[in-house]
């Protein structure tokens, strides 16, 4: 009887035994903690663009439709030109910081400036100091010169804050650039200019195209600036956001939302192929 009791005990004991390591629970009770942080407000917002009815206390919509898809994107809507609106501003703003960035960022690349250190601080300043105070003293001055509520206006607030993104993003790309290549050109008779368009540009251009990205993505996503500045009379895609919320129109809201989340991801995954190890690496030496 013994016997057959000991083997009992170890056949429910096999039985029992756990298919994985309980010490790879913790990690995995952490890691389903992180995915619920990142994916849950995304999962949120998908379900609030198609959701007809839902309100508290139930924990998914009553229904679903697009009918606030018809809404948003209808003639009378403004998500159309709000969006043409910051895709411009957009651009104008790629186009004035690149202007800035690239002539900066091949000097403080590859020429011996005195205070070189300094010089890259200075375009920190603007991301120095919180947004509010200083989009508030703009706009007062904006308003003097007749700047405030016009997308040039806008557009200058843009550059001023994607030109950090741009200038240092460019002095990496121009630095990883090796300065034989040029020196040999050079001593086959190329100019300085023909040196620097047919050598240096294109080898430092995916740092170029990262850095217009970037300043691309944060003129479409930034909104204080658009708000002190351009508000009422220049629209985009934030401010419509920003008004939808306050208003209680939360699936206006994150229709909107989305608009702005698809071209960032995007975007964010072309900045990835684009800025090489070598190149970060020299960001802000």
């Amino acid at each position: 009887m013994s016997a057959l009791s000991m083997q009992d005990g170890r056949a429910a004991g096999k039985r029992l035994r756990l298919p994985f390591d309980l010490k790879w629970l913790p990690r995995a009770i952490v890691l389903g903690l992180v995915a619920f942080a990142i994916f849950g407000p995304l999962a949120n917002l998908l379900l609030w663009t198609v959701a007809e009815r839902w309100y508290f206390p139930h924990t998914l919509p009553l229904e679903y439709g697009f009918s606030y898809w018809a809404k948003v994107f209808s003639p009378r809507g403004v998500a159309w030109e709000s969006l043409f609106t910051s895709v411009f501003i957009a651009l104008l703003a790629v186009i004035g910081s690149l202007a800035l960035a690239i002539p900066a960022g091949y000097a403080l690349g590859r020429l011996k400036l005195p205070a070189r250190g300094l010089i890259l601080l200075v375009f920190l300043i603007p991301q120095a100091f919180p947004n509010l105070p200083v989009y508030v003293n703009i706009a007062r001055f904006f308003y003097d010169v007749g700047l405030n509520g016009t997308i040039a206006g806008v557009v200058l607030v843009h550059v001023t804050h994607g030109l950090v993104f741009a200038v240092w993003i460019a002095t990496a790309s121009f630095a990883a650039v090796d300065a034989e290549l040029e020196e040999a050109a050079r001593s086959m008779g190329a100019g300085p200019f023909r040196a620097f368009f047919d050598v240096t540009l294109p080898l430092a251009l995916p740092g170029l195209m990262a850095s217009g990205i970037f300043v691309f993505l944060e003129s479409l996503d930034e909104f204080t600036g658009a708000y002190f500045v351009g508000a009422p009379d220049v629209q985009t895609l934030p401010l419509l956001l920003y008004t939808a919320g306050a208003g209680g129109n939360y699936q206006i809201a994150s229709i909107t939302a989305l608009l702005l989340l698809i071209p960032s991801i995007f975007f964010m995954l072309v900045v990835e192929r684009f800025l090489r190890a070598d190149v970060l690496s020299r960001i802000g030496h």
